[in-house]
């Protein structure tokens, strides 16, 4: 491919970062090793680490100029992958894309072919990209839950519940039977209602030091949000339940004790969705393909063009978004 294309470029001048959207060649795309996919990019999605690259002084970008965006959905317009054809629509996520590879705020993108996943048969492109991390995450996590033994019909905690990866944890949990507890610092959210939680608490139940045992309230939980939250659940987890841990956004550290394990037999799963292998991914995605509904995807997402990513991201930020944001390239 020869001709120009618009992406956001990510540089930094003097220590501070800038972020513009502008019309790049073709040659600047990467070659990348284990077979060459080139994807006309239809969508992209502004996720957190995405915000957090392109508002701040974090490590989530090291060498500039540099195209962000952690995912992406397209056609594939060349490919040397024997398993990846000419035509074929597929998404990307994970394996650094948007981090230390060039991502998918761009009308073009280029990865290794063993990146990519087919979209299941039925699934949209807009659709996809609609699901995407936050989904596939969520849908990584409930797996991990039901391996662990917890079944339809318990009560499941779910925090950052307005965020990407607790609104698809909360619709799929609920498709599935059971019971969501949504922790937020919106408890009068209209969006939580929309989609079908019953009971909310305030995050702020959970964010004080944590006792190393306290009541036990809840059968299991996914948590995005770390720190003192992750701890404090941990400590209120019934015999034997379990909990799977996705996220950071309220702090890395985790100042617990080994009481819930030891004295109650509570399951801690660390959910990846950079890394995982692509029998799990493809797995996922054929439930997730299965499991949302379509009605309420589209009343979690609201869609944007690539002039106003940087905008979004200085909203999400300051934790003005709900949902998630979708990014139209074509």
């Amino acid at each position: 491919m020869n001709e120009s294309f618009q992406a956001l470029v990510l540089d930094q001048h003097e220590e501070r970062l800038h972020a513009e959207v502008k019309e790049v060649q073709a040659d600047v795309l990467p070659k990348e090793e284990d077979g060459n996919v080139l994807v006309e990019v239809h969508y992209s999605a502004l996720n957190y680490k995405d915000a957090l690259g392109l508002t701040t002084s974090g490590k989530i970008v090291n060498r500039y100029p540099f195209i962000p965006g952690c995912e992406f959905v397209g056609t594939v317009v060349e490919s040397d992958y024997l398993d990846i054809k000419v035509g074929d629509e597929v998404i990307a996520t994970g394996f650094g894309i948007g981090e230390r590879h060039f991502g998918g705020f761009s009308q073009y993108a280029q990865v290794p072919g063993k990146w990519l996943v087919k979209l299941p048969k039925g699934m949209s492109m807009r659709d996809a990209i609609a699901i995407g991390t936050p989904g596939l995450t969520a849908m990584l996590s409930i797996d991990a839950l039901e391996h662990a033994g917890v079944r339809p019909g318990e009560e499941v905690l779910v925090t950052g519940a307005t965020g990407g990866v607790g609104s698809f944890a909360i619709t799929l949990l609920r498709r599935l039977g059971y019971h969501v507890v949504a922790s937020t610092g919106k408890t009068d959210s209209p969006y939580l209602r929309s989609l079908g939680v019953e009971t909310i608490i305030d995050r702020s139940e959970l964010e004080g030091p944590a006792r190393p045992l306290a009541k036990q309230r809840f059968d299991a939980a996914i948590d995005s949000v770390g720190g003192n939250t992750l701890a404090n659940i941990l400590s209120q987890i019934r015999y034997e339940g379990a909990v799977a841990a996705c996220g950071l956004v309220g702090g890395a550290e985790l100042p617990t004790s080994v009481y819930p394990f030891i004295l109650r037999g509570v399951k801690l799963i660390g959910i990846d969705s950079v890394m995982q292998p692509m029998v799990r991914r493809t797995n996922a995605w054929e439930r997730l393909e299965e499991l949302i509904d379509l009605k309420v995807l589209n009343e979690m997402i609201h869609e944007i063009p690539l002039h106003d990513v940087l905008r979004h991201a200085e909203a999400m930020m300051r934790g003005e978004l709900s949902g998630r944001t979708i990014v139209r390239l074509r």
